[in-house]
Order: structure tokens, then sequence, then C-alpha cells
């Protein structure tokens, strides 16, 4: 895990070093007139130079023309790039390994406060989404592999093609439409996790009104998310079914049920088991992004994107620092589970 770690990180440092636009340039194009009230952060003797300088500098980034090679060396300085990308990277990991994740470039939190301010949003989607999505497809699909071919299996195969083919994020528009306001019903809020007045409100109507408020975000997110683990839940029961040991069990006078159950569950469960962390990742940090835009949901995903937009590196790489930890130990979860599901599996034994 560390050596996965450490080279995600590298990997994605040297990316986005290279990507133009970063924050020294951001703020060169705001003190050149885009944005002049941002030069107060530099204090007063560098409002000074930059209402007199009028040299042309040799600095390699774009529109410092014109401002005083003084001036982009302390703003090179206010945010880290007077060192060189080495020094960065390796000063970021150690305060990495200590937990200090820094501070926002444009906004005046720490990315620890900006990430626990977001989480609630994310792990509302993500959280109820996968768990919707499970307690769906799971059944779903074991029920499309033992009437396979039959009505059911092609009649919710239509269904799921179809919530398959459609984007989550135009679902949600659609969603909106009929639902929130758009043109036809008024049912359900437009934005935010939460009413005005939750705090004034008893324990059951917070609750009524948290759900309230995630209803349609959460349809959104399963409409599309249940198609691909039902699918892949039938075919891994299919195969199974299929294979001799459930031939030789149901000779023995097995049932039906006692055998799907008792035999073929838990081998067909391994391959749904391997890709929870992979889902569950997936909904919370991806998927959600444009649902959190359409419902005006103020989450991670949409953190993380303005992120990028600004090139706002503190967030950047503490977010992926956290995520990424939590998508590892979301896999050593899974591969314990492996052996839990099925004592068979040895890791160790392959050596």
């Amino acid at each position: 895990m560390i050596p996965t770690l450490f080279g995600i990180l590298l990997l994605n440092f040297a990316i986005v070093q290279s990507a133009p636009g970063g924050p020294v340039e951001q703020m060169i194009a705001q003190l050149e007139g885009m944005e002049s009230n941002t030069a107060s952060r530099l204090g007063g003797s560098a409002r000074a130079e930059i209402s007199s300088s009028q040299s042309n500098s040799n600095s390699n980034y774009r529109g410092a023309q014109g401002l005083d090679p003084e001036l982009v060396a302390e703003i090179e300085k206010l945010y880290g790039f007077d060192k060189p990308p080495t020094e960065r990277f390796l000063t970021m990991i150690k305060n990495y390994v200590m937990l200090d994740f820094g501070d926002s470039f444009f906004r005046d939190k720490t990315v620890i406060e900006l990430i626990v301010e977001k989480m609630p949003v994310s792990i509302s989607l993500g959280l109820w989404s996968t768990l919707i999505i499970y307690l769906i497809s799971i059944p779903l699909g074991i029920r499309k592999a033992v009437t396979n071919g039959e009505r059911f299996d092609v009649w919710t195969s239509s269904v799921i093609i179809v919530g398959y083919a459609i984007p989550g994020f135009l679902f949600a528009i659609l969603l909106i439409v009929l639902f929130a306001g758009g043109s036809f019903l008024n049912w359900f809020p437009l934005r935010g996790l939460t009413s005005p007045n939750f705090d004034e409100l008893s324990l059951f109507g917070q609750i009524v009104d948290y759900f309230w408020h995630l209803a349609l975000p959460i349809t959104a997110n399963v409409i599309g998310g249940f198609a691909t683990l039902t699918m892949l839940t039938k075919n891994s029961f299919l195969d199974e079914i299929g294979k001799q040991y459930v031939v030789t069990a149901k000779a023995k006078g097995l049932t039906d049920k006692q055998v799907l159950y008792g035999h073929v569950f838990r081998n067909a469960m391994l391959i749904v088991i391997a890709g929870f962390p992979s889902a569950l990742i997936t909904v919370f940090f991806t998927d959600s992004l444009l649902i959190e835009v359409v419902f005006s949901l103020d989450g991670l995903g949409l953190l993380g994107f303005e992120s990028v937009l600004k090139r706002d590196y503190p967030v950047i790489f503490g977010t992926l620092f956290i995520f990424t930890i939590i998508g590892l130990l979301l896999q050593l979860i899974s591969d314990i589970t492996y052996t839990l599901v099925d004592p068979r599996i040895d890791f160790e034994a392959r050596d």
C-alpha cells in the first residue's frame, strides 16, 4: 500500500505541476487587472511595486511581462514555488506523514476543514446509493440467473438496458423537470442537503427532511449504477450453476434453494465482493460530481473539480492522498472478505 500511495502521488504531482495556469500564473493575471483587489494579499509594498513597475521580466510565467522580477519572486514564495519541484514534493510527503495537509490557496480554510465541511454530502450520496444499488442488484441478478431466458429475465433486461443507457446527470435533469418544480410537479426540494429550518425540526422531522432532500439525487445515482452489478451477479451465478458440483449436489437430493444458497452463493459472490471497493469509490467521488452540480449539493466531487480548475494544489493533493488511502483500505477489506466468504482462499499458500 505504501509504494502504491507514493507512486500515485508522484505521478499526479508531475502531471499537475506541468499543467499551465498554476497559482502563480493566476495571481499574475489577477494583478494584471482581472481582479485588482487580490493584490492586497501581498502587502502594501507589493502593491506599490505593481503600480510603479515598468520593466520587462524574463520570467517563464505567462503574463509576467511588465511586472518587476522581485514581485514575481515574491508571488512564487507566497505559493512555495521558490523551491525546486523535488524539494516541494518531498516536503509535501513529509507533511502528509505528519497529517499536515496545509491550507487552501484560494479559500481561507485548511484542507482538512474543507474536506470535513464537504464530507456529509458525499457520504450521504455515496453510502445510500451504494447500499440501495447492492440491495437491488444482488437479488435481481440472482433471480435473473435462476429464470435465465424466461419472461422475467427478458423484460428486466430491457429495463436494465434503458437505465444503463441514460446518463445519471441526464436522468437527474428529468427528475427535476418532473418532480422538483420544473414543468410538472413540485414535490421535492431542488438544492441543499437539508431545509433552512432543519435545526428547529424534531428528530423524526429531521430524518424525513434529510431523506426528502436526498430522494432525487440518490435515485439519479442508482438508476445507472445498478445495471452493471445486476448483470455481473447474473453472469457469475450462471457460471457457477453450470458447474459439476451443482449437478452432484442436486443428485444427492438437495433442493434448488439449498444448492443455490448453500453452495452456489458463496462461490458466485466472490466476483461481486471483488468489485465492491471500486464501486464504492466510484459512487462516492466520481459519479457524484455532476449530480452535485445539478442538485446544487456542495460535496467532495464539486470541491475536487473546482480545485483542479483553480490549480489549488494543497486541496488537490490533500484530497488525493486521503481518497487513495480510503481506496487502498477498502481493497484490503475486500481481500479479507474473500477469505471470510471462502476459507479455501489462502494468499500466502500461493507462494
